[in-house]
């Protein structure tokens, strides 16, 4: 082949290249304000109403974990239980624990002052390290915890974020009062969450949205 042709062919295919259009990435399909989500557990069906207008990002986030079947196999593996207060206190907790196969990247923080959506009994809130670092775990509360709530007027900074509540148990609080009587280990579990451990963690069947 001619060099000179090679040569001069550069800066056309360059001008081709810059002039193609770039691809249009097709925005989410929106959601309904409330999204329901039936989580058919090994103890019975737990049903979820998600406020995807008032906390969007946690709602879509959990609704992919969903719709990409990433939460079939799951387990709730903890329940935290308070010994204070009008009982049954505490939550129950399950999710992906870190699995790279079930895993999506992690999200951005919605706190409850912005949401309005708090910690009260049977809501579902998003499990987390720092703000910012949530992506497959969540726990569903069997009491009112303002504790996890945002308290913008703290000096503590975990404190200020709280965590995110983005729905509520809609049907089935007594499969979750199950799960949170589920036998606990004694040995399962590291610091905090020594002592909270579900001795045999119960397997979510399959997580499917409602069709409204």
């Amino acid at each position: 082949m001619n060099r000179r042709f090679v040569l001069a062919a550069v800066p056309l295919l360059l001008a081709l290249t810059a002039a193609a259009p770039a691809k249009k990435v097709a925005p989410p399909t929106p959601l309904p304000d409330l999204v329901k989500v039936v989580l058919t557990t090994e103890l019975g069906p737990i049903e979820l109403e998600l406020d995807a207008k008032r906390a969007p990002i946690a709602t879509r986030n959990f609704v992919r974990y969903v719709d990409q079947r990433r939460f079939d196999g799951i387990t709730f593996y903890r329940a935290m239980k308070l010994a204070w207060g009008e009982q049954p206190n505490g939550l129950i907790q399950a999710g992906t624990r870190g699995d790279p196969k079930r895993d999506l990247p992690p999200i951005a923080h919605e706190t409850t002052d912005q949401t309005g959506i708090l910690h009260k009994a049977g809501a579902i809130s998003m499990a987390r390290w720092a703000p910012g670092t949530a992506k497959g775990d969540f726990s569903i509360l069997l009491a009112d915890m303002p504790s996890l709530d945002a308290d913008p007027k703290s000096t503590d900074p975990e404190a200020r974020a709280g965590y995110t509540a983005f729905g509520r148990v809609s049907a089935g609080m007594e499969v979750v009062r199950q799960i949170f009587d589920a036998p606990i280990s004694s040995t399962l579990g590291e610091g905090a969450m020594k002592g909270q451990m579900i001795a045999k963690p119960v397997k979510v069947l399959t997580a499917r949205r409602v069709v409204q």
